[in-house]
């Protein structure tokens, strides 16, 4: 294999530019130009996360060769000013030879060995693969018709942020080439956070880990002493020396395959890869943890559910009982404080990747700004933890009785399986949607109002008695127009009046007769 597709000059990274501008750039020219730059512009959220943490593994490294262990005041400088270009390209140039996509001993943030070992020199897959919104093998894809047996071509760039991607987000599981099963790659299951900057550049240094003492004992993929032989994909799974490890973990070998003009592929080489193990004492950076049944878990996406529900899990708890957020947020709230902006809004996007087993359910991108108080008044996120706890009590509130409001409408009402019935129309019906989406509208003002210790008690119990009438509407109308349907309606309507009467204001509380 010859070398081709260096990714120094290459255009591969779709960026958006202050002028709104979308372009595709390569890495000198994007650490170039990155304070003119918004950010980056990848659609696909597991693509886009693991470019971002690519930059910071690069800029990490560029800034520790170049000053050692850098400070606080380097920090704040490199914000105000910019990232220094001219330490970031040297630090490129010197590996410039491991940023070759297509390499005979190094090809970037793949493994070479394959091309030789028995159990993959003979055998390729398509290019979907490592595809995470294509079909493949006997993982089907709604909105996607590829073909295993006849794989389309698609160019140097996409593969490559096709293949970023796919290694932060894997799913555990079968894999029956080297090792019969390897382990997730380090994002699997996780809605990640990351603090966002008005630039580029900005963003890199609100999410850039801090500095280890031994800087060379946390290495990238690309700066590790040797190529990936078949012997570390056969080893036991090995924990990560730090967040530049974790950032560019081979969690699986690939080796892609360049079509006769070196700027497409189809084909590919895979193979487990090398395993990363999880420490409970080191979490990722970017990984937000909330309290589940049987204690914290990492936050994820569920359906239906937006991320400011959990918004909690994102903020600081002293008690380990409720969250551990990511670290990621603490970084950026000791540069905003450095820098003077303790009393301003943090911009925070969570994006990521849900997976059951190896079944991949749903991506999404959230985006949410903090005010940075919330990150260090421990007392003001408590407030805020009781307010979203008590939307959610007002809600299965709301679900119990209208569950069995619909039940009463239907024959045997008392029978398990009516009930059943009755909660999953609610649940599938525009109530929760309606809730919620109204809450959401009034979280901005609730945040505000935290920050600047006004009264928020009265302002949530208003938006939650907002939220509540169309709720209970959609519910009602899921019932008909039956006989049945209205005697259901009158004996239940007394209960959501009673659930709803310690959000009515007092004078109009004393009125009611309920």
């Amino acid at each position: 294999m010859l070398k081709a597709f260096n990714l120094l000059d290459e255009p591969w990274l779709p960026v958006r530019y202050a002028d709104g501008r979308i372009a595709e750039v390569g890495l000198l020219q994007l650490f170039a130009d990155a304070r003119q730059m918004v950010a980056l512009a990848e659609t696909s959220p597991p693509g886009l996360i693991a470019l971002y943490r690519v930059l910071l593994a690069i800029t990490h490294r560029a800034l520790a060769r170049e000053h050692g262990e850098w400070g606080k005041s380097d920090l704040t400088r490199w914000h105000a000013k910019g990232l220094p270009v001219e330490a970031l390209h040297a630090y490129l140039e010197h590996w410039r030879e491991r940023f070759y996509l297509f390499h005979p001993d190094w090809p970037f943030m793949q493994v070479a060995a394959l091309a030789e070992a028995e159990e993959t020199r003979h055998k390729s897959k398509p290019w979907t693969q490592i595809s995470l919104a294509s079909s493949s093998g006997n993982a089907p894809v709604l909105f996607d018709h590829s073909v295993d047996t006849r794989p389309s071509q698609i160019t140097a760039a996409q593969a490559v942020r096709h293949l970023l991607g796919f290694l932060q987000f894997t799913p555990g599981g079968l894999v029956k080439t080297v090792r019969d099963s390897d382990k997730a790659g380090p994002l699997a299951n996780t809605a990640a956070a990351l603090p966002m900057g008005d630039t580029l550049a900005r963003t890199l240094c609100l999410a850039l880990h801090p500095c280890s003492i031994e800087p060379d004992t946390d290495l990238p993929a690309w700066e590790q002493p040797a190529p990936p032989s078949l012997a570390n994909l056969r080893a036991e799974p090995t924990l990560a020396t730090g967040a530049n490890d974790r950032y560019t973990r081979l969690s699986r070998a690939v080796l892609l395959l360049p079509e006769d003009d070196g700027q497409h592929i189809s084909q590919l080489r895979f193979a487990a890869g090398c395993a990363l193990a999880e420490d409970d004492h080191a979490p990722d950076p970017m990984a937000n943890y909330r309290m589940g049944s049987n204690g914290l878990v990492r936050l994820n996406f569920s359906e239906g559910r937006a991320i400011w529900r959990d918004l909690s899990a994102l903020l600081p708890d002293p008690s380990g009982k409720h969250a551990k957020p990511a670290g990621v947020l603490g970084y950026a709230h000791r540069l905003l404080g450095a820098l003077g902006q303790a009393d301003s809004w943090l911009p925070v996007m969570v994006l990521g990747l849900t997976s059951d087993q190896a079944k991949l359910v749903r991506w999404r991108v959230d985006n949410v700004a903090l005010p940075t108080c919330l990150l260090e008044q421990e007392d003001v996120v408590e407030l805020l933890r009781a307010a979203l706890r008590d939307s959610e009590t007002l809600f299965v509130g709301l679900r119990q009785i209208a569950t069995s409001m619909l039940a009463e409408s239907m024959p045997d009402s008392k029978h398990k399986d009516t009930r059943a019935r009755a909660r999953a129309m609610f649940d599938n019906g525009a109530s929760a949607a309606t809730y919620f989406a109204h809450l959401e509208r009034r979280l901005p003002a609730l945040l505000a109002c935290l920050a600047q210790t006004g009264d928020h008690h009265t302002l949530w119990q208003a938006a939650q008695l907002h939220a509540m009438t169309p709720a209970w509407q959609a519910a009602c109308r899921q019932l008909g127009e039956g006989a049945r349907a209205i005697r259901a309606c009158a004996q239940h309507e007394p209960r959501y009046l009673g659930l709803i009467k310690p959000l009515l204001p007092p004078a109009t509380k004393e009125a009611t007769h309920v």
